[in-house]
């Protein structure tokens, strides 16, 4: 793996060339999308409850509501009831750009052009979702807390800096809050896909978005040993805190790949939730495999809301 003290020079060579063109690509294989078929996670949405509205209270004027405090140990639901509550929405998005002549088929699954973006969202808006965060969700699924009708959450891995320069203002025309995933690496990072610095993840932070860890390079969590543990886990927490000024409490795995090892690893270390990608959820540690689907960049509007319909609500 990466360090920060021995890196190999073929290895210092994968990440620049990773770093410099933003291509981390989050997904894994499952949840490759295309604008002809449903995403793969709407397959395995099945194995899970199907998803039904959310229990509703009144929602916030900005179509966000306020997060919740710190739930205690003791008050948090079994695994069973956090399984049976319907699943919520929650989308991951990466780079917000169009797309270059030099972008992989593949890649435009995940890179999504600013006008589809803006499509994506507009239809959220008209349809009355409202987007929530990531201390409401958990306050849902381990306490049962209301949440306002027709919830989603946007999530964004990796910390491209369109995310703060194109995306941001396009949640704000719909009043729209979302959760921002940042590998701690390519903090400040500039080249053919710079990365946000450390004044604009603060500035989310302070408008009321939330800041997750997305570990330090994007090291598969599936591959730790050692001092892994410590370097892509812990110490992407400290810094992001150190940024914000306030507690990391969610974390997203690179790639969306994760196992039952790195569950209690991850608890133990502070964070409250983890977020996967179209995998069905562990059945012992489920607020650590929270599901999410990729919004496909070559999905139509209509297509996308149909791929999230069906993925959460079994319809």
């Amino acid at each position: 793996m990466f360090t920060r003290k021995t890196v190999s020079f073929s290895a210092a060579l994968c990440l620049s060339v990773l770093l410099t063109n933003g291509l981390m690509g989050c997904q894994s294989k499952s949840a490759t999308t295309s604008e002809a078929t449903t995403t793969d996670s709407a397959k395995t949405a099945t194995s899970d409850k199907p998803a039904a509205p959310a229990e509703t209270a009144t929602s916030a004027p900005d179509r966000s509501a306020e997060p919740s405090s710190s739930i205690p140990a003791d008050k948090i639901a079994d695994a069973a009831t956090i399984l049976a509550r319907p699943q919520v929405p929650v989308l991951c998005y990466h780079q917000i750009r169009d797309w270059r002549g030099s972008d992989s088929k593949s890649a435009k699954d995940y890179i999504i052009p600013v006008q589809a973006f803006k499509e994506q969202m507009q239809i959220l808006a008209d349809s009355g979702y409202h987007t929530i965060l990531p201390d409401q969700l958990y306050a849902y699924l381990a306490t049962g807390a209301p949440l306002p009708s027709k919830p989603v959450m946007l999530t964004f891995d990796d910390g491209d800096l369109d995310q703060y320069e194109t995306a941001l203002p396009i949640l704000d025309k719909h009043g729209f809050k979302g959760a921002f995933f940042i590998m701690t690496v390519a903090i400040g990072r500039r080249g053919k896909q710079p990365y946000m610095d450390k004044a604009q993840i603060k500035d989310l932070s302070d408008k009321g978005h939330t800041i997750g860890a997305h570990t330090w390079d994007h090291h598969n969590v599936k591959k730790y040993q050692g001092d892994d543990w410590k370097i892509q886990i812990e110490e992407p927490k400290a810094k992001l805190e150190g940024i914000i000024g306030k507690p990391v409490k969610y974390f997203a795995y690179p790639f969306g790949l994760w196992n039952h090892q790195a569950l209690p690893e991850i608890q133990k270390r502070g964070y409250a939730a983890a977020f996967t990608l179209a995998d069905k959820r562990d059945d012992q540690m489920p607020l650590y495999t929270i599901r999410r689907i990729i919004a496909g960049g070559q999905w139509s509007a209509k297509t996308f809301y149909r791929n999230m319909t069906q993925s959460f609500d079994g319809k």
